[in-house]
């Protein structure tokens, strides 16, 4: 392994969540290594004994949001400060193990100082949603962990499986890719949920928006098998950017709650740079625990 790690990784906080469980629901932006920004916020939560009834997340998300279920503070962090620059995990042994430049296999069977808590995980009290968008429609699908069983894995995976450098991930013979593709913040499934109180975790400040550019020849070109899909990845910098705005106004009302980075930091999607996504992991962290109080007073706690 490469033994290059994050400086500081001994700071990173270790332990358990409390089990009281909060009447929310936390809604988790992707955004590969930006990631590690909600990391941050994930600790800073289980630390002030918050652990949401209900969890869904997109790609980055959805695997930051099982270690939240499973109430292992730091794991997340850890995992991905100190493994980044081992191939079995980001690079060539993963694309050879795993189809995808994410080891998702490694990460979750192969750390053994670091071993994820299955049992907490399918503990039934929190309810766990991952979201991959389904390849032949081109539409998100919102995966239960308590109806899938050992399936979610798969779920889990193929809402990280990037397009155009990961295979897509067959469940029940439909295949899947990620789910930002589709559905990059999925708070609309939690209203619908009917969900009374939302945190939206971002990884990009409130005010950033994408450049819209016009990638349907690209997309059309590579997934010409699947032209549903390829359409919906061709809008998804479009339709990320009315979600965005439609947050905006859900905050101002007060119909969710927005926790997103307070500083614009330069990191991409892929970064290798450990010092940076550690500073990264402590913006989350340190954002979040400014915000406890009100989130406390938004929770009614």
């Amino acid at each position: 392994m490469n033994k290059k790690i994050f400086s500081n990784i001994d700071k990173i906080p270790r332990g358990r969540a409390t089990d009281k469980i909060s009447k929310v629901c936390l809604v988790l932006e992707g955004g590969a290594f930006r990631g590690v920004y909600g990391e941050g916020v994930l600790d800073a939560l289980m630390l002030a004994g918050i652990n949401a009834e209900c969890t869904i997340g997109v790609s980055a998300g959805a695997m930051n949001g099982m270690n939240y279920v499973s109430g292992q503070i730091g794991r997340a962090a850890r995992v991905n400060l100190t493994y980044r620059h081992d191939s079995r995990y980001i690079g060539l042994k993963a694309i050879r193990n795993n189809g995808g430049v994410v080891g998702f296999d490694f990460v979750m069977n192969h750390i053994d100082e670091e071993a994820f808590d299955e049992e907490s995980f399918f503990d039934p009290r929190q309810k766990f949603v991952a979201v991959a968008t389904n390849c032949l429609t081109g539409r998100p699908e919102y995966f239960d962990r308590d109806e899938m069983g050992p399936k979610i894995y798969d779920a889990v995976s193929a809402s990280a499986s990037l397009p155009f450098v990961s295979k897509m991930v067959e469940i029940d013979g439909v295949p899947y890719l990620d789910g930002g593709c589709s559905d990059k913040i999925p708070y609309r499934w939690a209203l619908d949920q009917g969900y009374e109180k939302i945190i939206v975790v971002r990884t990009r400040p409130s005010s950033f928006r994408k450049k819209v550019k016009s990638n349907h020849l690209i997309t059309s070109n590579v997934y010409k098998a699947y032209p549903e899909f390829a359409e919906s990845l061709a809008n998804s910098d479009r339709d990320y950017n009315r979600q965005c705005d439609e947050i905006t106004i859900l905050n101002s009302q007060k119909k969710l709650y927005v926790i997103s980075p307070s500083v614009a930091m330069d990191v991409n999607r892929m970064e290798g740079d450990l010092e940076k996504l550690g500073q990264l992991y402590k913006l989350g962290f340190n954002d979040t625990a400014r915000q406890i109080k009100d989130i406390m007073v938004y929770l009614y706690l």
